[in-house]
């Protein structure tokens, strides 16, 4: 998006933790709300869904955590992604986990492209992940890799992983159980670690990732456990070798501005570990960075 085509962003609370155990991040769309993100950003409030889920339990089949509710959550989010879209407006999923990217990439129009801007590669499965969360391996499911039967779809992926670009992760010298999912995977997913976005430049990556994919309607997705854990410790999985503030904006914002954006969402954020707000006034500060327009565009 660029100052010729202004976003009409509506922000939709997606209040969805998959651990089933009314985590933080059920309560970060409202936390985010509080400190102002959509009077800052501009966007049109497109309200919530409900999306909770109180299933504990792991299911025998899939491996996932309250795999029903699940499925019935991404129906739910399928449903208003495509009204916005339908609306002419683009979508703004305040989350929530990760999880929230099965609902939307089961209603965007074949053949879109993600920018999946987190510090994990979230791509275990089922009997991999030590906690059977969806958002251990949402990106595993929507590029084929998850348990099959966890969405009523009768595709095998919802995103050909040639046109994912993974920006953030964790390298494979962070831990062995990192290197172990990283290895997972699949080949045709461009990656770049937190580390290799430092080395690189994150203006030249975020170059990259946009040239990569701008053949297509993009999807922005932000979880903000990317951010290093001294950066932002109000997450459920904080991690060291991350990005900082000023390394995010500069990653983030070009590929929020591209004529390409379809729809963008941010996960992740724990407001459970930030009882002042301090967390949430810096996150939100960070977006409106994010979504201010830049001041050259291209003709």
């Amino acid at each position: 998006m660029t100052q010729n085509a202004p976003m009409r962003l509506a922000a939709l609370d997606v209040p969805l933790d998959s651990s089933g155990a009314g985590r933080g991040e059920e309560r970060a769309p409202a936390a985010l709300r509080s400190a102002g993100l959509l009077e800052l950003v501009g966007a049109a409030d497109a309200g919530a869904t409900e999306v909770r889920i109180r299933d504990p339990r792991r299911d025998p089949t899939t491996g996932v955590v309250g795999a029903a509710e699940v499925r019935r959550a991404s129906a739910v989010i399928a449903g208003r992604v495509r009204e916005l879209l339908i609306s002419g407006q683009c979508p703004f999923l305040l989350g929530g986990d990760c999880t929230l990217l099965l609902g939307v990439f089961s209603a965007l129009p074949t053949g879109c492209g993600l920018w999946f801007v987190d510090g994990h590669a979230d791509f275990l499965d089922g009997r991999s992940s030590p906690t059977g969360e969806a958002a251990d391996m949402d990106l595993a499911i929507l590029t084929g890799h998850g348990p099959p039967t966890l969405l009523d779809h009768a595709a095998d992926r919802l995103v050909d992983p040639g046109s994912v670009i993974l920006l953030g992760h964790r390298p494979d010298e962070l831990h062995s159980e990192v290197a172990r999912e990283n290895a997972r995977l699949d080949p045709a997913i461009v990656a770049f670690t937190a580390p290799e976005i430092r080395q690189r430049g994150p203006a030249a990556v975020a170059a990259e990732a946009t040239a990569r994919l701008a053949d297509r309607p993009t999807w922005l997705h932000l979880d903000l456990d990317v951010l290093d854990e001294a950066a932002l410790p109000a997450v459920s999985y904080p991690q060291p070798l991350g990005l900082d503030w000023g390394e995010l904006t500069a990653l983030t914002r070009p590929l929020a501005h591209a004529r390409n954006l379809i729809g963008l969402s941010v996960a992740d954020f724990n407001p459970d570990h930030d009882p002042e707000a301090v967390h949430a006034t810096r996150v939100v500060a960070a977006l409106a960075d994010m979504l201010r327009a830049p001041r050259s565009t291209s003709p």
